[in-house]
């Protein structure tokens, strides 16, 4: 049987869920978000493997950096990512971490970066699975008019990262600045 080792770590924005399988970081999420139950069931059933409590050392190391990373001392991720999910879904997070640190971009920007505008709802739905929160960062992802929409850990989790990374980018109607 295989098997995803999860552990808690407990951030400056909220509590997250670790998950670690074949020394690749699987889960970096909310612990407490709506879609928990059907995230995990998507990445049990995408490794066919099992959750047990356990921290490894892919987990450790990513507590190493996202610490570095709160503290404002980090702006680039080194932890080896196994996204679960379709295609799409996997293509739509590889072009989330190519967002830089302290950018943000619309739906519509990451849909037109897709090479389809006419996927903004996909784009979204796919946004809102990611289960690598903050590495593979969705909250660079706001709304065509500026607003801070939808966010798994909630908005205040989403400002509170934005404003971490002194985001700044002109949006598709209005400038952003949080600092």
């Amino acid at each position: 049987m295989n098997f995803i080792y999860t552990t808690s770590y407990k951030s400056s924005v909220g509590e997250l869920i670790l998950g670690t399988f074949e020394d690749q970081l699987c889960l970096c999420d909310w612990k407490y978000r709506k879609m928990r139950t059907s995230i995990n069931e998507r990445i049990r059933k995408g490794l066919e493997a099992e959750f047990v409590d356990k921290e490894t050392k892919v987990a450790k190391e990513t507590i190493g950096q996202l610490e570095a990373y709160f503290a404002g001392e980090l702006t680039q991720f080194n932890i080896p990512l196994l996204p679960v999910g379709t295609s799409f879904q996997k293509e739509v997070w590889k072009k989330l971490t190519e967002i830089p640190y302290g950018e943000i971009r619309s739906y519509l920007q990451l849909s037109k970066d897709l090479g389809n505008t006419d996927a903004i709802r996909a784009v979204a739905s796919a946004n809102g699975a990611n289960a690598i929160s903050i590495l593979i960062p969705c909250h660079r992802i706001i709304g065509s008019d500026g607003s801070l929409v939808g966010y798994a850990g909630g908005l205040e989790a989403k400002k509170k990262l934005l404003k971490l990374e002194k985001a700044e980018i002109q949006a598709d109607k209005a400038q952003l600045k949080f600092f």
